[in-house]
């Protein structure tokens, strides 16, 4: 009926069978920002914002979100990760009131499918903790983009974003 590998023969949503493909190492990288005012930036690096640590929550959310990715993304498998790190850095450009926040996730399994969504999951994730946690001080932070930087593994072979 149909070539979208999504659909059954009658046209109606199913989880792709991935129980034939050859198990191998996944990575993903995924990358995300949020920019925020000055205030917001001395704020969190001096871990003066009201609802805490605002990265280590970050992190955590980020972990958490990995995690549950296939519950929150309709045709994503369960899969067992085997690690997932996050890193934070800091940019500004001269003469701009705005800190961007660099927001690196890499995710890592064995297994029949590949952790993309995961890894782009866990980005988007922390960019929404950051403003969920210092929204009080101002809303006017701009999330993004997002979007995946490397992939291994797979019978697709690799994928290295050109910036």
């Amino acid at each position: 009926m149909t070539d979208f590998t999504h659909f059954n023969q009658q046209g109606r949503a199913k989880m792709v069978d991935i129980s034939a493909k050859t198990e191998t190492v996944r990575t993903a990288i995924a990358q995300s920002s949020i920019t925020v005012s000055e205030q917001i930036y001395k704020q969190i690096t001096n871990q003066q914002i009201k609802k805490g640590d605002v990265l280590a929550v970050a992190q955590v959310a980020g972990i958490m979100a990995a995690k549950k990715t296939s519950d929150i993304i309709p045709m994503c498998h369960p899969l067992s990760l085997s690690g997932v790190d996050i890193s934070f850095s800091w940019t500004t450009s001269d003469g701009d009131a705005d800190y961007k926040l660099i927001i690196e996730v890499e995710v890592k399994t064995k297994g029949s499918t590949g952790v993309e969504m995961e890894a782009l999951t866990a980005a988007s994730v922390c960019s929404l903790t950051i403003y969920d946690m210092c929204k009080a001080v101002d809303k006017g932070m701009v999330i993004g983009p997002t979007f995946l930087k490397v992939k291994t593994g797979g019978k697709n072979g690799d994928y290295h974003r050109a910036n």
